[in-house]
């Protein structure tokens, strides 16, 4: 019979420092390399049961931060919501105050905040309740918890229970997490949560509309696009708030970096793919196409291609792995014919096309868009 697992309730569900738990009597360096624990980082464990994801990387790299650190960039957006913004092997992004330095880790990239605070934004309480579009006078870089921090059987993402909530653990894992101190409440403030052992209480980020510029000016464009077209289609910021993000540090590096991907942003996408694909088309100097433009046919149905130059009547779809189901298939070849006999065009791009034959993908699209009265 395998022995029983060695989990002090102290540490179940959570993430912490090997050698402070060393210290305490909790565990030994034997109980360290058991199966109960997966080892994060340098001197940084977390309970094997929890989910390796993004949000766990987010959370060791944090135990290993300076006070005043808080998650930033795509690694905001994932815990906002947006799951394809970063996987767990991705580097975890890190905003750190203007005065407070840090060495660089592996899998951990670093940036500070500008010196004026009039210019990233005042800081809140990370347990305040986050806003799409907050008054200017009282923006805030940091946002509240979101679905990355949802206590388990809520809508949104299913993941292992998260120590962040003040609720027990399901099943006999052990007692509830203690609540946050009130000095943890600012991710900028002089202490962090857990700072000697246990990093508890929801994950510090910065709020969706300053992550979103982050994502901008750090992440390759089409990737950011993607990822901002994620936190538009959730509700976690409008176009308002990202009109006024861009305004507010139009004068920052990457200023007019982040206020171009803005501009080609659309939170109508329903995927990844078709984001990348609208701003791959576009880059390669095709007319901007309309996301998921209406179009009536015949039997009075409103569909809603993927892709569309309304003006010359071309669409295109975007097939996933999904549409392979036979089902499926049979809607998608139903769904082309009602297009057809409505008078549009309609190209399908899988994915292999899009990653591997790009070019000759915008040949075809290019040559049906002058087919059809487009002048480059």
């Amino acid at each position: 019979m395998p022995p029983h697992p060695h989990r002090p309730p102290e540490l179940a569900w959570q993430v912490f420092r090997g050698s402070e738990a060393i210290r305490r009597g909790l565990l030994s360096r034997h109980h360290l390399r058991g199966a109960s624990w997966i080892r994060l980082r340098q001197d940084v464990y977390a309970d094997a049961r929890l989910d390796r994801d993004h949000a766990l990387a987010c959370r060791a790299a944090l135990l290993r931060m300076p006070p005043g650190a808080a998650i930033a960039g795509p690694s905001a957006a994932y815990l906002h919501g947006v799951e394809h913004a970063a996987d767990f092997t991705d580097d975890v992004h890190v905003l750190l105050p203007a005065t407070v330095r840090a060495d660089s880790q592996p899998g951990v990239r670093v940036h500070h905040a500008p010196m004026s605070s009039t210019r990233s934004g005042l800081l809140v309480p990370v347990g305040a309740a986050a806003r799409t579009s907050p008054p200017a006078s009282t923006r805030s870089p940091v946002a509240a918890s979101s679905a990355a921090d949802r206590p388990p059987g809520t809508p949104g993402r299913t993941r292992s229970p998260n120590p962040a909530d003040s609720r027990r653990a399901p099943g006999p894992h052990g007692p509830a997490t203690p609540p946050a101190s009130t000095a943890a409440l600012n991710p900028f403030a002089g202490s962090y949560p857990g700072a000697e052992m246990i990093l508890a209480g929801p994950t510090p980020r910065t709020e969706p509309a300053a992550c979103a510029w982050e994502t901008a000016v750090w992440a390759d464009p089409v990737k950011a696009v993607g990822i901002i077209d994620g936190l538009l289609r959730t509700g976690s910021v409008n176009r308002s708030a990202l009109a006024s993000e861009a305004a507010r540090n139009a004068c920052r590096p990457g200023g007019r970096r982040a206020a171009w991907v803005f501009g080609l942003t659309d939170g109508l996408a329903q995927s990844p793919p078709e984001s990348h694909l609208r701003v791959r088309l576009v880059l390669a100097g095709l007319p901007r196409p309309v996301a998921q433009y209406p179009v009536r046919v015949s039997t009075g149905l409103i569909l809603h291609p993927d892709l569309a130059w309304p003006e010359f009547r071309v669409a295109v779809e975007y097939d996933g792995q999904w549409h392979s189901d036979a089902d499926r298939m049979h809607l998608d070849r139903r769904r082309l014919g009602q297009l057809v006999a409505a008078g549009w065009l309609v190209l399908h791009v899988t994915g292999r096309r899009l990653r591997k034959e790009f070019p000759a993908l915008v040949r075809e699209i290019r040559a049906a868009l002058v087919a059809r009265g487009w002048r480059p």
